[in-house]
């Protein structure tokens, strides 16, 4: 993707919008370095949260009265922004989860549990994220079919070669992180899957760490399925969405039974309703979908492009800066990467310093960021991460390396 220039972009307007960037931590303005983890929300999703509760809460769907047809058509209007800002071609291929790890989860249950047979395989690679892991381990469990997995290098980059020599003829179903969320590696997810495509194998992308930081429009993709989360993307916990091609979604049976995702229901028989309804079983998270479109309409106000380029330089700035740290070794320098520096510190445990930094008013993530696989290939039991958005600053930075020179001061 082309950045814009990060000049372009008013980084200190942008942290006004951003009530919690405004507080001090043990007495030290707050440094929010852990996006990646969650990110904080702008005013603008607050209030339209807010109004929705405030004014137009009812059920969705079910009711004739005023607030009921608000509450529907702001619930409605948040899937019809989310179809536009990612491009894909009907709301019917719009379904709304509770985040990345439940989209995922539908897909296991319902394409490749039904699908899977013994001597199948599914295809992961070892950077992936915990919630891209476990439930392709539990259909395989189901189903008796295997998980293979492929390699990454050194620098924390899919080897690709590698990758295409594990598709086989048993391979029923790809899934691949679009952005690693502890080495900030940005895979080549287009050219795997066209690659898959051309052997008539569907990939499922797990999007949670690309979305706050990249254009993503799945129609270019052309992939099957893209799983993500709101929290991620500057909106609010508890919802999230998968986006799957509606020919597939069509043939795939529900994942769980209940209010909203019937037509017709008698003892005998149910007759389920249509996309994208048969996935989205009881009352939904409403104020949270309607947070999230706001989170849409926000991200299209300052320009994805822009916000990249503001990244870009700032994880250059930070690389550079904790590159100079004597005894600090960052851990994943894929050629191409996101918002995400890992490291570690000598004779520093990774907890150690992300209580110390805490102190100095740092927020950081510290462990194994729900990617364990990843922790043993790079010989470590955990790391430290600071993960920038779009609000970040080089003062920010800046903050981070003083509380590190900290860290050595105590733990010296």
């Amino acid at each position: 993707m082309k950045h814009r220039d990060a000049a372009d972009f008013d980084v200190a307007s942008v942290r006004q919008d951003f009530p919690a960037l405004h507080q001090r931590i043990h007495g030290k303005p707050l440094v929010y370095l852990d996006s990646a983890a969650s990110a904080q929300r702008p005013v603008a999703v607050l209030d339209a949260m807010d109004t929705y509760y405030r004014h137009d809460h009812a059920n969705v769907h079910r009711g004739v009265h005023t607030l009921s047809q608000r509450a529907t058509q702001a619930y409605e209007g948040a899937r019809e922004k989310i179809r536009r800002y990612i491009n894909a071609r009907t709301t019917a291929e719009i379904i709304f989860t509770r985040g990345t790890t439940e989209a995922i989860n539908l897909v296991a249950q319902s394409y490749a549990r039904p699908r899977l047979q013994p001597g199948d395989e599914v295809l992961i690679s070892l950077m992936e994220h915990h919630s891209n892991i476990v439930p392709w381990q539990m259909a395989c469990e189901q189903t008796g079919a295997t998980l293979r997995v492929a390699p990454i290098d050194q620098h924390g980059q899919l080897r690709m070669d590698a990758f295409k020599q594990l598709i086989s003829d048993h391979t029923r179903l790809i899934a691949i992180g679009h952005i690693s969320n502890a080495l900030g590696t940005i895979n080549p997810v287009a050219e795997i899957v066209a690659f898959a495509h051309e052997r008539e194998i569907p990939v499922l992308i797990d999007g949670a760490q690309a979305m706050p930081h990249t254009r993503v429009d799945v129609s270019a993709l052309g992939c099957d399925f893209y799983a993500f989360s709101g929290h991620k993307m500057f909106g609010p916990t508890g919802i999230g969405v998968l986006y799957g091609r509606e020919a597939l979604l069509d043939a795939m049976p529900p994942w769980q039974g209940g209010g909203e995702m019937i037509l017709e229901v008698s003892f005998e028989k149910t007759t389920y309703a249509a996309l994208p309804n048969k996935f989205e079983a009881g009352t939904p998270a409403i104020a949270e979908a309607v947070g999230l479109g706001a989170t849409i309409d926000y991200l299209e106000k300052l320009g994805i492009e822009a916000i990249a380029g503001h990244e870009h330089d700032l994880l250059a700035y930070a690389t550079q800066a904790l590159s100079q740290i004597d005894g600090l070794e960052i851990v994943g320098q894929a050629e191409s990467k996101a918002s995400v520096v890992s490291f570690t510190l000598a004779n520093a445990h990774p907890h150690d310093i992300g209580t110390i930094v805490d102190h100095e008013g740092v927020a950081i993530r510290t462990g194994h960021h729900c990617a364990m696989p990843v922790m043993n290939f790079f010989g470590v039991p955990a790391t430290a991460r600071a993960s920038m958005a779009l609000y970040n600053t080089r003062d920010d930075i800046d903050a981070l390396v003083a509380a590190l020179m900290k860290v050595r001061q105590v733990l010296s």
